[in-house]
């Protein structure tokens, strides 16, 4: 940290910023395992069809399961571990009084970055689960989750420090 002191102080802030980010990303992270792991036990049942324009998207072949019983576990608890990360970033992390469009801008993003994650998830997942190994199986939301959720994270942080949630004008 010695080295940053001479470092301009928006970059430093900026780099503060960021370690609070992970922080957030990391309570957000692990609600959404707890969330996926949990909604994948409970709708693991719940084989109803997908809609055409999804089922194209989370083929069967692909994905190794193309039913709600899939996607929604995937899909709610990205979406309601984002929802909690945006709401800490937008008071703790970026202290921003940003306007309410803005939190509709973020839901149409993570709509988008879900339904790729979603995919992405499955496609770990069902890679996981077709080694055979019982352990692999057992990790493979788990790990696909986690996946997902770093490349999000890499996506959002320079969305809400930039665009979506900027400092409060002193």
């Amino acid at each position: 940290m010695d080295e940053n002191k001479n470092a301009p102080k928006h970059e430093r802030k900026t780099l503060w910023q960021f370690i609070k980010f992970l922080l957030v990303s990391g309570i957000a992270g692990i609600l959404q395992i707890i969330l996926v792991n949990l909604l994948c036990w409970a709708l693991a049942d719940w084989k109803a069809p997908l809609p055409g324009f999804l089922t194209g998207i989370f083929s069967a072949s692909v994905v190794g399961a193309g039913n709600w019983g899939y996607v929604f576990p995937f899909f709610a608890s990205n979406l309601l571990a984002n929802i909690y990360g945006y709401i800490q970033n937008k008071k703790t992390t970026f202290k921003s009084d940003a306007p309410a469009w803005c939190f509709a801008v973020y839901l149409a993003l993570m709509v988008c970055l879900i339904l790729f994650s979603t995919w992405l998830q499955g496609v770990i997942a069902n890679a996981l689960r077709s080694t055979g190994a019982e352990l692999w199986s057992a990790l493979a939301p788990t790990i696909a989750a986690a996946a997902a959720g770093t490349f999000q994270m890499a996506v959002l942080f320079p969305v809400e420090k930039f665009v979506l949630l900027k400092e409060k004008k002193e």
